[in-house]
């Protein structure tokens, strides 16, 4: 008897062979049968009533969310087919809900320790609202403000009064010295030294008066700051001290029957604190279910529902990886005893593409790399443009890298032959003198015939390489387009031009909502993974470091 998250296929796959080895968690097309699962799961949160979760596909939804969804396709101990379906942390506020797999831990349930520390964790956070938007707060924000404005415009206007008094005393000494007789002279430098004497008194009380008022407010206010920090601090402790107990709650499985400890898991990290949800994605939580119950797993994919978040790129109904800062390391446990597809980024794709060498002379190089070459070499694979124009071209200077190119996208680089060809390109990428210009494809057709775009980009932390729009914390990025026409796919072919150079900035701009909400055709991060990336570097200008001359290059893509 199969367990109750089992659930057998409904349409026909008898046709589908088994994959020979199960999914690459972090780099998959999913397999047929995936995508089958996939399908009827979708067509049962639409039709579905038992819960009802905003995902923000309709206007009635303004704040939705959207949410990551998973399938497993697993066969029982009778050799029947079926998947699991699973959820990433809640859905409908809730851990547990019909159908999907449960959660590792259910910390509603068991809430004996955690609902009173969450609680208590919550209270510290309302004082903590409370103190830093209390009026108490505000008027003694206000108040020290206050002090030092008047404080400086009343000495200020004392300084004055004092540069003043002395010229006057200066002027009464040239006078005296030549009217008054030595006794009277010295009678009225006295005089004149003690109204000095009495004007730096005056400043000096003026200032320990209004230090004193400063040091009443300032210390007025440290007490209730340091009220807010001591209330932070013990929110720290707590959050950190109930995030510990949490996790060792958690006994992840593997194919061998080995359970792992959460924290042992993370424990030989760089950090070696689990990042929060770890453990509450659907990947992990679908094959903890199947080593529970005796399910072979055969294939996963992971997918998202719902509205695109602000920052990350999600698209509805697409495909995704496990991410890298919770997965990675619990599904290298959890995988163990399995036979997995290779992982993709230990190979070389570009392996047997050619270098085309556009231009050379004494100074420069410039060439027209190849889709999925490397510019530079990378951790896993060595073999890059840099690497192999340093074997032919071994009798220059070097070959000093000047700019590049992502491994999938083709088009145009200048490499320098020399350290005075270096020093001078530098300056003017460094200046953002160079012109480069792009072409792409884009899954979809353009309202609008031109535009820019300027959403300021930084990297995932959780789920590298993969870049983020982060208005916070993101650093300035600026792309400006045009359409150049539809191809007869549907599709849109768009010239880009770059006027920052951040990482992924042209596949971030085109893919995000806020963008073009249009990702490039093929795009394996942001979009769907096609036979390769349609993103070509056509245009290339700049000085020429030696003869000053302006430097065009086209290079047409081959898409």
């Amino acid at each position: 008897m199969s367990p109750n998250c089992f659930t057998p296929f409904t349409s026909n796959i008898s046709h589908i062979e088994l994959p020979l080895k199960f999914t690459y968690p972090f780099c998959y097309d999913p397999h047929p049968l995936c995508v089958i699962a996939a399908k009827e799961l979708q067509l049962y949160i639409e039709k579905q009533q038992i819960w009802n979760h905003p995902f923000g596909l309709n206007e009635s939804e303004p704040k939705g969310h959207g949410k990551m969804f998973g399938v497993l396709v697993v066969k029982n101990a009778d050799g029947e087919l079926g998947y699991l379906a699973g959820f990433s942390g809640l859905l409908a506020g809730e851990l547990n809900q019909p159908g999907f797999v449960p959660p590792l831990f259910d910390r509603i349930k068991n809430s004996e320790v955690f609902k009173p520390e969450a609680d208590a964790i919550a209270d510290i956070n309302a004082q903590v609202r409370t103190l830093s938007n209390s009026e108490e707060l505000n008027q003694l924000q206000a108040k020290l403000a206050e002090t030092h404005h008047y404080a400086q415009d009343e000495l200020e206007a004392l300084r004055l009064h004092i540069i003043e008094q002395r010229k006057i005393r200066k002027e009464k000494r040239k006078i005296f010295e030549n009217t008054l007789s030595d006794d009277e002279l010295q009678q009225q430098l006295d005089v004149l030294g003690k109204q000095s004497v009495s004007e730096k008194k005056q400043q000096l009380a003026l200032k320990e008066k209004w230090q004193a008022k400063s040091d009443y407010y300032q210390s007025q206010l440290d007490a209730v700051k340091k009220k807010i920090e001591q209330l932070k601090k013990e929110r720290r402790q707590r959050s950190a001290a109930l995030q510990q107990h949490l996790f060792s709650q958690y006994q992840m499985l593997n194919k061998n029957g080995e359970a792992k400890p959460l924290l042992d898991i993370f424990a030989p990290l760089p950090n070696p604190v689990p990042p929060a949800g770890s453990g509450e994605c659907a990947a992990p939580k679908m094959l903890q279910y199947a080593f529970q119950h005796q399910l072979e797993p055969i294939c996963m994919a992971e997918f998202w529902w719902g509205r695109s978040p602000k920052s990350e790129i999600r698209k509805h109904q697409k495909y995704y990886p496990a991410c890298q800062s919770k997965c990675f390391p619990i599904l290298g446990h959890m995988l163990q005893g399995m036979e997995v597809d290779d992982n993709p980024l230990l190979q070389n794709p570009g392996e047997h593409t050619q270098i085309d060498i556009v231009y050379q002379d004494d100074a420069i190089v410039v060439i027209n790399k190849p889709a999925e070459l490397l510019s530079v070499p990378g951790v896993h694979v060595k073999d890059s443009a840099l690497t192999r124009l340093q074997k032919q071209f071994g009798d220059c200077e070097g070959v000093f890298v000047l700019h590049r190119l992502d491994m999938s996208t083709s088009g145009l680089l200048v490499f320098a032959l020399t350290r005075r060809a270096n020093k001078h390109l530098q300056k003017q990428f460094i200046t953002r003198q160079v012109q480069k210009k792009y072409v792409a494809v884009l899954e979809g057709k353009l309202s609008e015939k031109s535009g820019e775009i300027t959403l300021p980009l930084r990297a995932d932390l959780e789920d590298r390489p993969r870049q983020m729009v982060c208005f916070e914390h993101g650093k300035a990025s600026h792309t400006t387009w045009q359409w150049l026409g539809d191809d007869e796919d549907g599709c849109s072919r768009v010239s880009l031009s770059p006027h920052t150079g951040r990482t992924h900035q042209l596949r971030v701009h085109c893919a995000h909502q806020q963008g073009l909400n249009m990702p490039i055709k093929g795009d394996d991060l942001y979009g769907t993974k096609d036979q390769r990336l349609h993103l070509h570097a056509e245009e290339l200008i700049f000085t020429h470091p030696y003869t000053l001359q302006l430097m065009v290059f086209n290079a047409k893509p081959d898409f």
